[in-house]
């Protein structure tokens, strides 16, 4: 699996196949129990893929949560980290994310710097991601821990131009985030104006708590709708997301 992730993303958003990501914050669990319901969960309804990852991570539980994931599912773990410390050498890939969004200069390039070497020793494939916050309505713990502004919400050119520039520079996917438990999804609008721009693949999360919306957002072009906060609250919503996404690649 591992080194291969990039790959097949790229052709599934190619052959236009939609994703269904669950992202799961080990802070947001309270026992080892609950994370395997998840988890069976996600492997009957076909998940694509798991991202772990947490603005903060302060209960110690990265190591054990990672380790149990990848006891009891073979769907791709990829990180999706808040921070340096969230790395782990058995996940099949890390979207290394430069906050392109914002104008914070550690989330540009200063924190990469002191990840690199740590990444290139672990083996894990490193996917070069632009990561862009967009204003969901309420601040997020992302928009807080990162100390940046977030794009506002009807600036569909802000967006794309940013996309296009991140893509330019030599990153491979773009990922919009609206922040965990968003008021409001990323506007079908922009999404349609950043991925008019770009050619990688297009995550797409924050905000999104229902099937509709979910076949909104990837209707408009998201390659790998992420749904998190939502399933936290109700696992068995992975059921109805997972039918709703997948339902498109038959159409």
């Amino acid at each position: 699996m591992k080194n291969q992730f990039y790959q097949k993303l790229s052709q599934k958003a190619q052959a236009g196949l939609k994703q269904l990501a669950v992202l799961i914050d080990p802070d947001s669990l309270t026992t080892e129990a609950e994370l395997v319901n998840l988890i069976a969960r996600c492997n009957e309804a076909k998940v694509d893929m798991i991202l772990v990852g947490g603005s903060l991570i302060t209960n110690g539980f990265w190591d054990r949560c990672i380790e149990i994931i990848k006891i009891h599912t073979n769907i791709p773990l990829v990180l999706f980290p808040g921070n340096i410390m969230q790395t782990h050498r058995e996940a099949d890939a890390i979207l290394f994310l430069s906050m392109i969004s914002g104008r914070n200069p550690d989330l540009l390039i200063g924190k990469h710097v002191l990840a690199a070497p740590l990444l290139k020793k672990s083996g894990i494939e490193v996917i070069p991601t632009g990561y862009m916050i967009v204003d969901g309505g309420n601040i997020t713990s992302v928009m807080y821990m990162s100390n940046t502004t977030p794009l506002p919400a009807d600036k569909n050119n802000i967006a794309a131009c940013t996309a296009l520039a991140g893509e330019m520079l030599g990153l491979k996917v773009i990922y919009m985030d609206a922040g965990s438990g968003a008021q409001n999804p990323i506007r079908v609008g922009m999404i349609k104006e950043v991925k008019s721009q770009i050619n990688g693949p297009l995550f797409i999360g924050g905000g999104i708590r229902t099937p509709e919306q979910a076949i909104e957002t990837c209707l408009a072009g998201a390659d790998v709708v992420v749904v998190g906060n939502a399933i936290e609250k109700d696992p068995n919503l992975v059921f109805d997301l997972a039918k709703s996404v997948h339902g498109l690649n038959a159409l």
